[in-house]
């Protein structure tokens, strides 16, 4: 222990009086050099750094990222806290924040956020060039959304694409050696697992992943949109409407009813629990089971979002994190998102996942976690099928008001429950007219 503990007041010793010379150099335009000696600087004793976070799907995830904080903060001589709260009340958090200008200084972003509150938000444009410059461009879907007004305004973390999960076994029984290809293939599959009382699974409550995910990917899937790309709202058309049709058949003959009421963890629990067959998820349903239900794992493979007569598409919005405009100590959250996003830094984070979160840029397409096992290829692949709200449109302030206010979710879900499918779009039309207008 006493070797320990002098080591680490070595290593202390020796940080700071590297970064007490990185911090000259920097004023003198030295940045990089801090950055290539992988260290952050050293700030003035007392500062202090607030970040605030989702609690993640993946625990191991969240314990990593509050580890790598305090190792910053030991290095660099700021006291970090990391406040964790459910995913779907940082949005009421983050605009509170913005209003009273007090709060966190770096916030989660998740989507097309940073357009809904861009002016409350400090720019990153160096740091986000100095990331792509090194580690290859970023994902279109990650740059698009995190860009306003030609600024970045956050600095695209991950992605966090969700495929089908589902039971190799089951799906076997009915003559699927993988997963179906195309929507009409899936559904042939699902009536036939439905009626052995084994549902797929699909949320379509007020709830940001899952139901947000369907909504967008299957209305692209049939060639309908939001808007098109020039603003105009066209979701009033043949495309979506067959969309919605095609929704409201397989809710009744492939998934589990009881899914308007489930947020983004009830599908989790029903495949875990062997109620349902297939269900969109991020890589936490596998992550858990390979700990805790390893006989489930065992048989649980990933496929692809199916193809429909538009293409195959994921609503990947992508992750970012946001310096707050208000915030008073911008420059040490800068140097904490550069640190971070820093490979030494951010391998481990990502190894932590197991395979829930894909990095940014294709430079981490090459991660060892996606040899070690193969079962979570199609997460990776996924990103080049992502697109944002508002495709082929921009995602701008109005796309996330959209977004935000479930109007596509609550189209599907009205028809789910007996509105007339051209009814449902009609309505949803109208919500969209306002939210774009």
């Amino acid at each position: 222990m006493a070797e320990s503990g002098g080591a680490s007041i070595l290593n202390r010793r020796t940080f700071l009086r590297a970064a007490g010379a990185a911090t000259g150099a920097a004023i003198a335009g030295g940045i990089p050099g801090i950055v290539a000696a992988q260290k952050p600087p050293s700030f003035p004793k007392g500062t202090k750094l607030n970040i605030l976070e989702w609690v993640s799907f993946v625990p191991a995830s969240d314990v990593e990222f509050k580890r790598l904080a305090t190792e910053f903060g030991k290095l660099a001589g700021v006291d970090v806290t990391v406040d964790l709260i459910n995913m779907n009340d940082l949005n009421p958090r983050i605009a509170s924040a913005i209003e009273t200008k007090a709060g966190p200084d770096i916030i989660m972003m998740i989507s097309n956020w940073p357009h809904l509150y861009a002016d409350g938000l400090a720019d990153v444009d160096d740091l986000a060039q100095e990331i792509s410059k090194r580690d290859g461009a970023f994902y279109e879907h990650n740059e698009k959304v995190s860009v306003v007004g030609g600024h970045w305004k956050a600095v695209p973390l991950c992605s966090v694409p969700s495929t089908w999960a589902y039971r190799e076994d089951w799906f076997k029984e009915e003559g699927a050696t993988k997963f179906p290809d195309t929507w009409d293939e899936w559904r042939k599959v699902g009536i036939a697992l439905k009626k052995k009382k084994r549902p797929m699974g699909q949320a379509f409550g007020h709830s940001l992943g899952d139901p947000n995910n369907w909504a967008y990917s299957v209305t692209w899937g049939f060639g309908g949109a939001e808007i098109d790309k020039a603003g105009k709202v066209v979701i009033n058309s043949k495309e979506t409407i067959e969309a919605v049709k095609f929704t409201v058949a397989v809710w009744k003959d492939c998934l589990d009813e009881g899914g308007l009421a489930w947020d983004d963890s009830s599908n989790n629990r029903a495949y875990l629990a062997g109620t349902c067959s297939a269900t969109i998820n991020g890589a936490s349903i596998y992550f858990v089971a390979k700990r805790q239900f390893p006989d489930i794992a065992k048989v649980t493979g990933h496929g692809h979002m199916p193809k429909g007569p538009g293409g195959r598409f994921y609503s990947i919005g992508g992750q970012g994190r946001s310096i707050m405009k208000y915030s008073k100590n911008q420059q040490v959250a800068k140097e904490f998102l550069r640190w971070f996003m820093d490979r030494p830094q951010y391998e481990k984070w990502m190894g932590a996942n197991d395979g829930y979160v894909v990095g940014p840029t294709p430079h981490w397409e090459k991660h060892p976690l996606w040899e070690k096992d193969p079962k979570l290829a199609p997460f990776k692949e996924s990103v080049k099928y992502g697109r944002w709200p508002g495709y082929p449109g921009q995602p701008s302030r109005k796309a996330s008001e959209a977004l935000v206010k479930y109007i596509l979710v609550d189209m599907y879900a009205q028809a789910i429950k007996g509105m007339k499918a051209e009814d449902a779009v009609k309505w949803a039309e109208g919500e969209l007219k306002k939210a774009y207008a």
